[in-house]
This record gives structure tokens, C-alpha cells and sequence, in this order.
């Protein structure tokens, strides 16, 4: 990418950084490598403490408050300030699936070991999926920014109008119009 150039100092451009907060911030503003690179560490935490899921003497609801408590919270990291699309809102979901096979592990039946099926897995989980546990904290957020007092910079950035044309096609939802719906 070109430099730019403010007050003398040439500034290097770059399509895409990692902000101060571990974040992925890319140039064409696309979540879908965050939510990719916020797996893969939910994936290394689950992996450095296997021994911990693998222990048969942990009962499932114990390993499935060490999954809430050690690898949802990093597989969610700063996810209430996205906007994700249903596509997007599919990898979480899938990951969090493959946590639960482990946890509750395959079942003898007819003869044969089976896997449980999606909608066993959400029935013993009782439908708190992570997609739910991430619009539940985009709420939350959103009532931190309206009690925010108006010099605060995350309620000027909130309340601001964008100026200046947009691209063709169809505009991306905002996070505005993401949390209106969920609610």
C-alpha cells in the first residue's frame, strides 16, 4: 500500500493491523478473518486444557461451565461490536458444536456409536448457543452507550451521522440495525 503523508511524516499503509485491543481491523472492514483468528484461539485454549475434557471423573455440566468460563470468552472477544452476517454467525456455531460432540461424546445406539445430532446438542445445551450469548451482549453494550454521558468518545462515534457518498450496491447492515433487530 502507498504511504501517506500528514504535517512531514510519511505514514506506511497497510491493509490490515491488529489494533492495541488484539482485534483484527482490515481495510475493506470484513469480520470474517476476526472471527476465523477468534476461533483458532478458542481452539488453542481448548487444546491447553484437554486434560481438563478428557477427565472422566468431571461431570458434563462442569466441563460445560469450564467451556463458558475458559473458551467462550475468548472465542467472543470484543464480538458485541461486530456486525455479522447469518454466513458469518455460522462459524461460531460450528465450533461451539464440535466443543459440545467432545463434551457429551458419541452414544451407543442399535449397535452402533453415533454422534448427537444438532438439535440433541442444542436441547442438552437448552439453546444457549453462543450466537444468542453474543447478540445478549451486543444489547448490553448497547445499554452501557445510551447511559454514557455525550463527551464520551464511544457515544459520539454512536451517535454520529456518516457523511460523504457510499459504494454502489447494498449497503451493509449496521451494527445499529443489527441490535434493533435482535431485540
Amino acid at each position: 500500500m502507498t504511504g501517506q503523508h500528514i504535517n512531514g511524516v510519511t505514514y506506511e499503509g497497510v491493509a490490515e493491523f491488529i489494533s492495541s485491543l488484539g482485534t483484527l481491523i482490515s481495510i475493506d472492514n470484513s469480520v470474517e478473518k476476526e472471527i476465523q483468528r477468534r476461533i483458532l484461539a478458542g481452539s488453542r485454549t481448548y487444546f491447553a486444557r484437554i486434560i481438563l475434557f478428557r477427565n472422566r471423573f468431571l461431570s458434563r455440566a462442569t466441563k460445560i461451565l469450564l467451556y463458558k468460563t475458559l473458551i467462550r470468552p475468548v472465542v467472543t472477544y470484543g464480538a458485541e461490536t461486530l456486525t455479522m452476517t447469518k454466513k458469518e454467525e455460522q462459524a461460531p456455531l460450528i465450533f461451539e458444536r464440535k466443543i459440545f460432540i467432545r463434551i457429551y461424546g458419541p452414544k451407543y445406539e442399535d449397535g452402533e456409536w453415533k454422534n448427537g445430532t444438532n438439535r440433541e446438542l442444542e436441547e442438552l445445551s437448552k439453546a444457549e448457543n453462543i450466537v444468542n450469548w453474543i447478540k445478549g451482549q451486543k444489547i448490553s453494550w448497547l445499554g452501557q452507550l445510551k447511559r454514557m454521558e455525550e463527551d464520551r468518545m464511544p457515544k459520539k462515534i454512536f451517535t454520529q451521522e456518516l457523511e460523504g457518498t457510499r459504494r454502489r450496491g447494498r449497503p451493509r447492515k449496521g451494527w445499529r440495525e443489527e441490535v434493533e433487530r435482535d431485540l
